[in-house]
C-alpha cells in the first residue's frame, strides 16, 4: 500500500453511508483498515465505498465478541462507528472500554443528530439532518418545494468529510498529549458548517430566504443550467464581469442591452427565459465547441456514463477501472506519497482481515517484547 497514511491502523464498525465513505478515504490514503462486519455479509465488488480494505466477521452480540474487538483495538490507532448513541456502550465497546485497553485510540463517532440533544435517539436520514441546518430550504427552484441534493450535504460532506477532519486533527493532537479522544461528528452540525458562507451572505443582506432567487442557487441567469436542442444540459457560472462579457459574446447577445445590468436581480427571471431560448438553438456538443475551455465558465452536464469518458477526467485519471466498475479515483493528489490503487471488496490481491489481524498481533508482541 502507498499513501500519506501508510502505517495508520483503523477499525471500521461496518455501517452504511458516511461511515464506509470515511473509512474508504483512510484506505485510499494508505491506512490499514479492518472492517468489522456481521457474519454472512458478502463482499460486493460493486460497492465502491467498501474498497481497499479487509474484513473480519464478528457477531457483536455473541459471548466474547467484545473482548475479541478490544483485542483488535489494542493494536489500532483509530476506531470509527456510526451506530445510534449508546449502542457501542451496550455492546461493551464504548469509548471508556476502548480507552481502558488503548489510551491513545482516536474514537470517531458518526451520527445524524449527534451524541446528545433532543433528537439524538430518533431515526433519520440525510434529508432530515440537512433540513434542520437550513441547507435543504435553500436548494430548489423559486416557488417550488426544496430539492434533495442526493446525500452529498449530510452524509458525505457534513458527515464523513468532517469525521475524517476530526479524526486526523485528534491524531495530530495525540502526538503531543499521548492521549486519544472521542470525535462527535453530527451531520446536522456538519451541514450547518457547510452553509457558513450563506449564513454570512444572509447576515450581510446579500441572500434571501426565497430559494431559487439568489446569486448561486439558480436565481441568476448567468449561474444556472439550460436545456439544449438535443435535450441535454449545460451549466454556466459566469459571475465576474469579464467572464460574463465573454459568455454574452460567444452566445451572440453581446450587443443586446437587456443583458447589460448583470446584477439587477429584478431582471433575472426575464433574462433566464431569454438565455433558455438562446441555449435551445444548439445541441450540447455544439455549445461545447463554442464555449468549453474558455473563460465563459461553462461545462456540459454529464451523466454517470459520460463523466468517466470526458477528456479532462481522462487526462487527470479522475476515474479508474476496478474490475469493470468505474471508481472515482482517490483524491486529493500528493506530490511524494501518492494514494493507494483502489481494490474492489473481495479482490484476491487485497490483504484480508484475518491476515491484517495476525500482523497487528505480531507487531504488538514484538513491541511488548
Amino acid at each position: 500500500m502507498a499513501g500519506p497514511l501508510q502505517g495508520l491502523r483503523v477499525i471500521e464498525m461496518a455501517g452504511i453511508g458516511p461511515g464506509p465513505f470515511c473509512a474508504m478515504l483512510f484506505a485510499d490514503m494508505g491506512a490499514e483498515v479492518i472492517r468489522i462486519t456481521r457474519p454472512g455479509t458478502a463482499a460486493d465488488p460493486n460497492d465502491i465505498l467498501t474498497r481497499s480494505r479487509g474484513t473480519v466477521a464478528i457477531d457483536l452480540r455473541a459471548e466474547g465478541a467484545a473482548q475479541q474487538v478490544l483485542d483488535i483495538v489494542a493494536g489500532a490507532d483509530v476506531l470509527i462507528e456510526g451506530f445510534r448513541p449508546g449502542v457501542m456502550e451496550r455492546l461493551g465497546l464504548g469509548p471508556e472500554a476502548c480507552h481502558a485497553r488503548n489510551p491513545r485510540l482516536v474514537y470517531g463517532r458518526m451520527t445524524g443528530w449527534g451524541q446528545h440533544g433532543p433528537l439524538a435517539q430518533a431515526a433519520g436520514h440525510d434529508i432530515n439532518y440537512i433540513a434542520i441546518s437550513g441547507a435543504l430550504h435553500a436548494i430548489g427552484r423559486s416557488g417550488e418545494a426544496p430539492v434533495a441534493p442526493l446525500n452529498y450535504v449530510g452524509d458525505f460532506g457534513g458527515g464523513a468529510m468532517l469525521l475524517a477532519v476530526g479524526v486526523l486533527s485528534a491524531l495530530y493532537e495525540s502526538q503531543r498529549s499521548g492521549r486519544g479522544q472521542v470525535i462527535d461528528a453530527a451531520m446536522t452540525d456538519g451541514a450547518a458548517l457547510l452553509s457558513a458562507m450563506f449564513y454570512g451572505f444572509k447576515a450581510a443582506g446579500q441572500w434571501s430566504n426565497q430559494r431559487g432567487e439568489n446569486l448561486l442557487d439558480g436565481g441568476a441567469h448567468f449561474y444556472d443550467t439550460y436545456a439544449c436542442a438535443d435535450g441535454k444540459y449545460v451549466a454556466v457560472g459566469a459571475i465576474e464581469p469579464q467572464f460574463y462579457a465573454l459568455l454574452r459574446e460567444r452566445c451572440g447577445i453581446a450587443d443586446d442591452p437587456a443583458f447589460d445590468a448583470q446584477m439587477d436581480a429584478a431582471r433575472w427571471p426575464l433574462l433566464k427565459l431569454r438565455m433558455a431560448d438562446v441555449f435551445r438553438t444548439r445541441t450540447r456538443d455544439q455549445w461545447c465547441v463554442l464555449l468549453e475551455g474558455s473563460d465563459a465558465c461553462f461545462a456540459p452536464v454529464l451523466d454517470w456514463d459520460e463523466a468517466p469518458a470526458h477528456a479532462h477526467n481522462v487526462a487527470r485519471g479522475t476515474f479508474v477501472d476496478v474490475g469493470g466498475v468505474a471508481h472515482p479515483a482517490p483524491a486529493p493528489r500528493f506530490s511524494r506519497t501518492p494514494p493507494a490503487t483502489p481494490c474492489a471488496a473481495g479482490d484476491a490481491g487485497l490483504e484480508d482481515g484475518a491476515a491484517l489481524l495476525r500482523r497487528w498481533a505480531e507487531d504488538r508482541r514484538a513491541s511488548a517484547g
